[in-house]
């Protein structure tokens, strides 16, 4: 039963007041089980957060994957500077001569941007090299790892069309408290109601709206990969033709072992197109999986990067003053490159 909360709270969670309720009902459980298998998970490390997950772009910021290539005596200190940065959310080292990955993300506020912002941080870390790798087309972001092992091997990828919304100062408002880790008990969207003075059904209408945009693209609860099980875990890259990165993209975004799929570009010291994350328990069934997509889409070659070490996994905290005190600190740094 508590493989099947997992998955429960990672695919579809309540948008209810009362969603432990709500998924209890479906388990023919009561509410306090859920709460207290949820938050026994949550205690050993297994659930990281249950927030919503909102869309980087959509929000106006503006991201990328970067790469860079440290020697190996400078790891540790160049990871304390990359990961200062409040915009960097996901931070490893892989099994390549671009050894740290890290995604970062500036905001429409920026007084340095992206470019600029990567360069100061290359300079600081005395990186060899660098590619920044943003994302030219997504097929798939949804991180839903099968704890129960009962799901099938693809999944039909439906891809939801957007509606613009007039964002109001209450909508900003919503998504800075949503993006917060909910507290496990009977009501966890009870402290936004109170704090912001409205009523459940005026806050789940916000939620609403931010889902119908694209704003939001779920709330969920997040897993440790490694804790609950998910021990070899690949961002496999594949050199595939442009004309046809598309309709590849697509076919390789629909394994459900495949978590993250995009075309991001190439470069002459980097040849690799389409990245998927592909997610399993062991070698041999994240490599079994690999070999699954290699028959099925065409390539000229691809490279699976294990992640040796985590540095940081953190959701992105946005429209916070953190981006402007780095900033601060390092324009100067920034006009010289």
């Amino acid at each position: 039963m508590i493989q099947e909360i997992l998955l429960r709270v990672q695919k579809n969670f309540p948008l209810t007041a009362k969603p432990f309720e709500a998924i209890a009902k479906e388990l023919n459980m009561s509410e306090n089980e859920v709460i207290s298998i949820i938050q026994e998970q949550k205690d050993q490390k297994i659930i990281r957060q249950t927030s919503a997950i909102f869309d980087t772009k959509s929000l106006g910021y503006k991201s990328s994957l970067v790469a860079f290539e440290i020697d190996e005596d400078k790891i540790d200190d160049a990871v304390k500077i990359i990961n200062a940065h409040p915009g960097v959310s996901h931070n490893y080292e892989r099994n390549h001569k671009f050894n740290i990955w890290f995604t970062m993300a500036c905001s429409p506020d920026s007084k340095i941007g992206l470019d600029k912002t990567i360069e100061i941080l290359a300079k600081l870390t005395n990186a060899n090299a660098f590619i920044m790798l943003p994302t030219l087309k997504l097929f798939k972001i949804s991180v839903k790892l099968d704890t129960t092992g009962k799901g099938d091997k693809k999944e039909k990828i439906v891809q939801k069309e957007k509606i613009a919304i007039d964002m109001t100062p209450l909508h900003m408002d919503v998504v800075k408290l949503l993006q917060n880790d909910i507290e496990i008990k009977s009501e966890p969207f009870e402290e936004i109601i109170k704090k912001l003075n409205i009523t459940y059904e005026q806050f789940f209408a916000i939620v609403n709206d931010l889902q119908k945009s694209g704003m939001m693209r779920r709330f969920a609860s997040i897993l440790n990969h490694r804790r609950a099980g998910f021990n070899a875990n690949a961002m496999v890259v594949w050199d595939v033709d442009e004309k046809d990165g598309e309709e590849i993209g697509k076919t390789a975004a629909q394994f459900s072992a495949v978590s993250h799929c995009y075309l991001r570009p190439k470069y002459d010291n980097w040849q690799y197109n389409l990245f998927t994350m592909v997610h399993g328990k062991t070698k041999e069934e994240t490599n079994a999986v690999i070999a699954d997509i290699e028959k099925e889409i065409e390539s000229k070659s691809h490279m699976p990067l294990y992640s040796s070490r985590e540095f940081k996994k953190v959701r992105l905290k946005y429209f916070t003053n953190d981006e402007s005190v780095w900033e601060d600190k390092y324009i100067n740094l920034g006009e010289q490159s």
